[in-house]
């Protein structure tokens, strides 16, 4: 191992999850004012929010569970399906249309919030409890598992 550094290699885990987070609320706000690219951008997120998700329940949440408690942990894998049946749902819908603006308003509630409380519970629960060596561990599964996600899931 070592050798190769990208910008976020020796990132631990709760630094680039909360930078997964940034980027997510950064493709809403694109996807908020740009119409145009509004098919484009949901895949983005789709992909990103899903391939996120799924590293976290994989690789962040076991760990999690045994340092934070079941009940976090369960909530927030909770939220993740929720969300990820609502970005399903947006997908089918006409980009241009007065119902899509509504859903959308939704998503970005329903995922702010999930981000805020994971922001404010499990990220600092796991920070404070595991060694910085772990997190940095931690960090490298849970980007090779999005990685891995998201070219088994390419939207583009």
């Amino acid at each position: 191992m070592g050798g190769h550094r990208t910008g976020m290699a020796d990132g631990d885990v709760v630094t680039l999850i909360e930078h997964d987070h940034r980027e997510i609320e950064r493709l809403f706000d694109e996807l908020g004012t740009d119409r145009d690219d509004r098919p484009q951008l949901l895949e983005k997120i789709a992909a990103l929010f899903v391939a996120h998700s799924r590293a976290e329940e994989a690789e962040v949440y076991p760990v999690a569970r045994e340092e934070t408690g079941e009940q976090e942990v369960e909530h927030s894998a909770e939220e993740h399906a929720e969300a990820e049946r609502m970005l399903q749902h947006l997908r089918s819908l006409d980009p241009a249309g007065a119902e899509f603006d509504e859903h959308l308003a939704t998503l970005v509630d329903a995922v702010t919030h999930h981000v805020n409380e994971e922001e404010a519970t499990v990220l600092p629960g796991l920070a404070a409890r595991v060694s910085r060596d772990r997190l940095v561990e931690l960090g490298s599964a849970f980007e090779s598992r999005k990685l891995h996600e998201l070219q088994q899931n390419p939207h583009h």
